[in-house]
């Protein structure tokens, strides 16, 4: 046996079933849809629906809060930070702000800026501009040396657009 000569089994590969093609091809006129009915039309989308029954999703109850005055910040860990510092991903002699974080693969999302948490280690001194940070986060920088300025919260995209 060669390599050219090697087949599928028989009936192993099926070319797919082109529907609406006549009715000699077994699949013509309605398509596999049956007849009528939100299922036989295009478009309509029926998750959930429970024939009229209230659906279940709709039968529980709803439970918690969304505060649409929330801000999203994307929290980042001073452990983190130097470990990119160690890596030489992050450079610290400048100012440290959202957009270098971000442009390191530090801080993901944050629409409203970055906000500094104290868990981990840093042994390197820098300088921060950041929306926000945390009480043990801002006693290892000043520790170190390092300087913290707080920005007022970026304002959403929507926003900018009124």
């Amino acid at each position: 046996m060669k390599l050219n000569d090697i087949r599928d089994n028989e009936g192993a590969r099926h070319r797919r079933m082109r529907i609406g093609r006549g009715i000699g091809s077994g699949k013509g006129k309605t398509g596999g849809r049956g007849q009528k009915g939100a299922k036989a039309r295009s478009g309509v989308s029926i998750a959930g629906f429970e024939g009229g029954q209230m659906p279940l999703h709709m039968r529980l109850p709803k439970r918690g809060f969304n505060n649409p005055f929330g801000k999203d910040y994307a929290q980042v860990n001073l452990g983190m930070i130097q470990k990119f510092i160690d890596a030489g991903k992050l450079d610290a002699s400048g100012v440290v702000d959202h957009d270098i974080l971000q442009a390191a693969g530090l801080a993901r999302g944050g629409k409203h800026g970055v906000r500094l948490l104290g868990k981990g280690e840093l042994t390197t001194k820098v300088s921060f501009k950041v929306a926000g940070v945390s009480k043990g986060a801002r006693e290892q920088i000043e520790k170190l040396g390092g300087s913290i300025e707080t920005t007022a919260p970026v304002k959403a995209a929507k926003a900018d657009a009124e």
